[in-house]
């Protein structure tokens, strides 16, 4: 143990954090006012790419979404507590094949409306805002490919003493 505590500084990551939660939360609130239950903001993407694509592994599904496996496997598992989806032996014994139930298969035409309805809010308030955040994510991006997180972190990170 150091002598003080690193965790009594301002976390760097909470503004963004509570700025990322504010928002879902308030795209659920737009599924609560219609009637939605149970959908959450992460589930759009998974649901609308089932539409289009479906039945797909959770490997499939998670590479066309370019997200982890783990994620993926995890908002399957929220989506079919929600009877959004179901799963069925896929090609092999390993693998499951995730497909859209009829309530998840009526709420998509509603999740692409909204889904373009929130890039078209992102553009706004990109125009909005002295720096665009989509220009924002893409410049932090790319100096991270230019030095990586953990580069950095190394070059900073001071061993205790042992």
């Amino acid at each position: 143990m150091t002598s003080t505590d690193p965790t009594v500084l301002p976390d760097p990551w909470q503004s963004l954090h509570q700025l990322l939660a504010a928002m879902d939360a308030e795209i659920e609130q737009v599924y609560v006012e219609r009637g939605i239950k149970g959908v959450r903001p992460r589930f759009a993407y998974p649901l609308i790419r089932l539409a289009h694509a479906g039945p797909l592994t959770i490997r499939e599904l998670a590479e066309s979404l370019n997200r982890s496996h783990s994620a993926i496997s995890q908002t399957i598992a929220a989506m079919r507590k929600e009877d959004l989806v179901t799963s069925e032996p896929g090609p092999d014994a390993r693998t499951r094949r995730i497909n859209l139930t009829e309530r998840g298969r009526s709420l998509v035409p509603f999740l692409e409306a909204e889904w373009r309805a929130t890039h078209a809010t992102v553009a706004e308030l990109d125009g909005e805002i002295p720096y665009s955040m989509t220009a924002v994510v893409e410049e932090v991006r790319r100096a991270l490919e230019h030095r990586s997180m953990r580069e950095r972190i190394l070059r900073h990170l001071t061993e205790p003493p042992q």
